[in-house]
This record gives structure tokens, C-alpha cells and sequence, in this order.
């Protein structure tokens, strides 16, 4: 695709686990510098939990650590259990994660044998929905804040029903606005035109869609690109910063996205509050 499109720079919002299916967004050219807004996005998993089996990485490709009877529960019991993860709560990343640890990524770390601490994070869960219950799997359905690690999700939930567990499925269905229905197969990225694939490339501006905006002309817009904070006097003077969600504006000229500004709280004159985050040629 890199060849195909004459691109120079490809990145990507938010890695999947090795195991792991479903949406991985992909970012090209100016497009890369989106990364910070889309990986800010709520997630949402389909997920399968295995009962009674504990691993090293806590999914199924890593070693079993522990085995442990599964009790006859309920599916009445297992909802309520899992109402208790809902909202923002403490959890501990898997030491086979990219998490840094002692200035390197915490799973070469867990590969040399090395002792790795990791410390726990509050995240948000939106919903916990379970579906399928046949023990001793359990499949659920979680929208969760960026940041959050399934794995560490499902392993909690195991052991608060008294037998541990590991994932043996995981798929990402959803990043904020983009769905895995509407995502293209990787499988049949190389075997498009370049007319297909310049068609499933989605504009910035439809990427930001739930970001506000401002238009502006071009004077602006070319002071704005000079890095001129200058330019940014008297944006924002009708709308109420205080209430943007998210924090950020995006800056339209003529269609084309020309910034992202980011709305610095800390400070209480209106001029002063718009500070440059990302600008686009």
C-alpha cells in the first residue's frame, strides 16, 4: 500500500495484541500526525474468557501459571459480578505489554526473565455486556477509555469468581467513530487498484468529524502554518473553551484541514487558551 499510494510515512492509532482480530486503523502521510485525537477514542471488544487456567501473559498464547476448579455459577451471578467492573476502576497491565519499564517495553523485559513491576492505572469501562455463557467461557462485550488492557480485564474478572482465567479471544470492533464492518481486509489491501485504494482512504477531516471546528481564511491559515501564535488572536472569541469535549479545535480553510489547537484550561483570557498542537501542509 506504502508503494501503491507514493507514501512516505505510515503509522497506525492503537496495536492489537499478536493474538488478537478486528479494527486496526491505519495512518498515511499527514494523516500520522491524527494519532494522538483517534487513539483518545473509546474502544470497544468482543472478548472471550477462559475460566480456570491462569497464564503468564494472561491470554492464550502464554504459559499456564495456575489451574483451578471452576464452581458451578450462575449466569444471574456472573452479570452482577460484572457490574462491579463498570466505571472507572484500578488496573494492573500485563507485564507482557508495551508498557514502559526501566526505560525499556515491559515484555523484554518479561522475555529475558527479568523482574518487571508495573504499576496500576485508573481506566474507564462504559459497559460490560456478557453474551454467550458456557463454562467455562464466558464471552462479553466491553467499551472501554483508551488505555485500557483487556487482558488485565478479563484475569480481574476470573479471579472475582474464584477461578482465575486468561482470554482466548479478543477483537476489536470499534475505535470512536470507526467501525470494523466498514474497515477493509488486510488480506485484500495488495490485491486492489490504486483508483480502490485511493478511494478507502478517509480525509482528515472526516477522521475528526466529532472534533469542533473553526473556518478561517487564508491569512490565518498561512500564519497558523508559520508556527505564528499571533495568528491565533481572536479565534474562539464566540465559542464558550470551556465546554469543547476533548480539548481540542480543529482549524478548517477552504475544506482542508489546517491545525489542531489544543485548549490550555490553566489559562483564563480567551486568546491565551489556544495553544498550536498539530498543523497539516
Amino acid at each position: 500500500m506504502k508503494s501503491a499510494l507514493a507514501i512516505k510515512k505510515v503509522g497506525h492509532a492503537g496495536t492489537l495484541d499478536p493474538f488478537a482480530t478486528g479494527l486496526l486503523i491505519i495512518l498515511i502521510g499527514q494523516g500520522t500526525k491524527l494519532s494522538p485525537f483517534i487513539m483518545s477514542h473509546k474502544k470497544t471488544y468482543l472478548a472471550t474468557l477462559r475460566l480456570g487456567a491462569e497464564t503468564d501473559t494472561l491470554d492464550k498464547t502464554g504459559k499456564v501459571v495456575r489451574t483451578i476448579t471452576v464452581p458451578d455459577l450462575s449466569a444471574e451471578y456472573i452479570r452482577r459480578k460484572a457490574g462491579a467492573f463498570v466505571g472507572d476502576i484500578e488496573q494492573t497491565p500485563p507485564v507482557y505489554s508495551a508498557v514502559r519499564c526501566k526505560g525499556s517495553r515491559a515484555y523484554k523485559l518479561a522475555r529475558r526473565g527479568e523482574d518487571v513491576t508495573l504499576k496500576k492505572r485508573v481506566v474507564s469501562i462504559s459497559s460490560l455486556q456478557m453474551g454467550s455463557i458456557a463454562l467455562p467461557d464466558i464471552c462479553f462485550e466491553v467499551e472501554c477509555s483508551s488505555g485500557t488492557y483487556i487482558r488485565s480485564l478479563a484475569a480481574d474478572f476470573g479471579t472475582s469468581l474464584g477461578s482465575g482465567g486468561h482470554l482466548i479471544s479478543l477483537r476489536r470492533l470499534a475505535s470512536g467513530p470507526f467501525n470494523v464492518d466498514q474497515a477493509q481486509r488486510s488480506r485484500e489491501l495488495g490485491q486492489q487498484s490504486y483508483r480502490a485504494l485511493q478511494e478507502g482512504v478517509i480525509p482528515m477531516l472526516t477522521a475528526l468529524s466529532g472534533m469542533p471546528g473553526i473556518e478561517i481564511d487564508h491569512t490565518i491559515a498561512k500564519g497558523i502554518r508559520q508556527g505564528r501564535q499571533s495568528a491565533l488572536l481572536g479565534l474562539g472569541r464566540d465559542l464558550n473553551l470551556g465546554s469543547v469535549v476533548g480539548g481540542h479545535l480543529k482549524i478548517i480553510c477552504s475544506g482542508e484541514l489546517v491545525a489542531v489547537l489544543k485548549i490550555n484550561a490553566s489559562r483564563r483570557d480567551t486568546h491565551g487558551r489556544l495553544e498550536i498542537s498539530r498543523v497539516f501542509s
